[in-house]
């Protein structure tokens, strides 16, 4: 068992086989339905438990998983397709009811993942620098992960949107349709222009592009330059959190393991940096409160005396977006996030003790680009699938009241279910349908141990 994948697949042996115990004797306890299957689902926890690295820091992998499963959520909650005779058009919530802008809070969880990103890209390329590899092996590597899958989603909806024309479907409802379904790849071209530019990154202040946030807005909404002048925050804008998980590789927000080539052998092993050291101008709780509590300041102060939405997602017909492009209101409340999630670590890594529970957060790991660039396909094709039973609540339906809330809320087991299908018939496009070294789990080689004194960075 060499990864993630293998440990994944022994798990599914493990389930698929066979009882070969007899019948219990007379007067032997009966057992409850499902305890074979639940048994069988902690070996299988374990079995991935056990093929992870000690050195891996769980905590990091726990957040990406939440900011991906957050987003997926909230794209499920906020975005609506209102049947409007033959054709979709798409609506928000949001809009007729603002009074729900705090699900925008909870759920829009990108800034965490560029923390995370930063972080792992940073970490990664000074453990890529010190085994000798070159940047353009690094980066191949990098990428070549973020994009398989996009082939595949493009290849689908040219096929769907070429189809649905050709058989008489209105041209805005299938501009609709692609828009919402490729909208996540504009996170993926900037995620990847942030992850070439690592190198330039390492020691970048998050300062900077915060300042340049804060002058381009005072430039739009307080001198009247031109909106587009806006598109310069959507590097801007999500380079703040990348270069402040930099900064969290750096020690400078607690918590920091240096990795080093081990004397004698070259291999790496991590050196952890003593809190009241140079490199730690700030312990870890003083740094996330003082970016919770100042972020979170910050943006209220922005949405209540400058005028910004207080939705972090864009609203269809709102005159300024949070998002599109990022505001300073957005900037700040990601800053915010950031705190809470370097607050969480410590505990995140206790709960991933658990087998069951790092398990789940491994596989979503594993499958991360997919899930995140197939979930708005789950929502359409729900969706559009169903239009044959007629206008359903909370689907095809206009979000303004609490019954398409509540219709929607139980229309999420249903598109959970779809994105399990995409998931299915479409994994193989993130790992290449090659056998891969997973980094979120290894097993250890015998072999391996006379080479490797240190921990293993991964």
């Amino acid at each position: 068992m060499t990864d993630v994948t293998r440990a994944a697949r022994a798990a599914r042996a493990t389930l698929e086989m066979p009882e070969t115990r007899s019948s219990p004797p007379l007067g032997a306890p009966t057992r409850w339905p499902g305890a074979d299957a639940r048994r069988s689902l902690f070996r299988a926890a374990g079995r991935i438990d056990a093929a992870t690295p000690a050195s891996r820091d769980r905590a990091v992998d726990a957040l990406r998983a939440f900011a991906i499963l957050g987003v997926v959520l909230g794209h499920w909650l906020v975005t609506a397709l209102v049947a409007d005779g033959g054709s979709l058009r798409a609506a928000s919530p949001l809009r007729d009811m603002p009074w729900l802008a705090p699900v925008s809070w909870a759920f829009q969880t990108l800034a965490v993942f560029f923390l995370v990103g930063g972080h792992v890209a940073t970490r990664g390329y000074a453990s890529a620098r010190a085994r000798g590899e070159s940047y353009g092996r690094w980066l191949s590597a990098r990428l070549s992960r973020l994009f398989r899958p996009v082939l595949a989603v493009l290849g689908l909806w040219t096929v769907t949107a070429a189809l649905l024309l050709l058989t008489g479907a209105e041209f805005g409802t299938v501009h609709t349709l692609v828009k919402l379904a490729l909208s996540p790849m504009w996170f993926l071209l900037v995620f990847a222009a942030l992850t070439a530019a690592t190198p330039l990154l390492t020691r970048l202040s998050p300062l900077w592009p915060l300042a340049v946030v804060l002058h381009v807005d005072l430039l739009r909404f307080g001198f009247g330059a031109p909106s587009w002048l806006g598109w310069i925050n959507l590097a801007a804008g999500w380079l703040v959190p990348f270069t402040l998980g930099a900064a969290w590789t750096r020690g400078e927000l607690g918590g920091v393991v240096w990795i080093t080539p081990a004397p004698g052998n070259g291999a790496l092993c991590r050196v952890a940096t003593p809190a009241g050291s140079r490199r730690h101008p700030l312990n870890r709780r003083r740094a996330g409160w003082i970016l919770l509590t100042g972020g979170a300041a910050a943006t209220a102060a922005l949405v209540a005396w400058a005028g910004y939405p207080a939705s972090m997602v864009g609203v269809p017909g709102a005159a300024v977006s949070n998002l599109n492009p990022p505001t300073l209101a957005a900037v700040t409340f990601g800053l915010a996030q950031c705190g809470l999630a370097l607050l969480l670590r410590d505990r995140l890594r206790g709960a991933m003790r658990r087998p069951v529970a790092w398990a789940a957060v491994a596989l979503v790991n594993l499958s991360a680009m997919t899930i995140f660039l197939w979930h708005q396909t789950a929502l359409m094709a729900t969706t559009a699938g169903s239009l044959l039973l007629g206008r359903l609540p909370g689907l095809h339906t206009r979000p303004d009241g609490l019954d398409w809330v509540a219709a929607r809320i139980a229309w999420l087991p249903v598109f959970a279910l779809v994105l399990a299908g995409c998931w299915a018939a479409f994994r193989s496009c993130e790992r290449g349908g090659a056998r891969r070294r997973s980094k979120v789990v290894r097993a250890h080689r015998p072999q391996d141990r006379t080479r490797t004194a240190g921990a293993r960075h991964v």
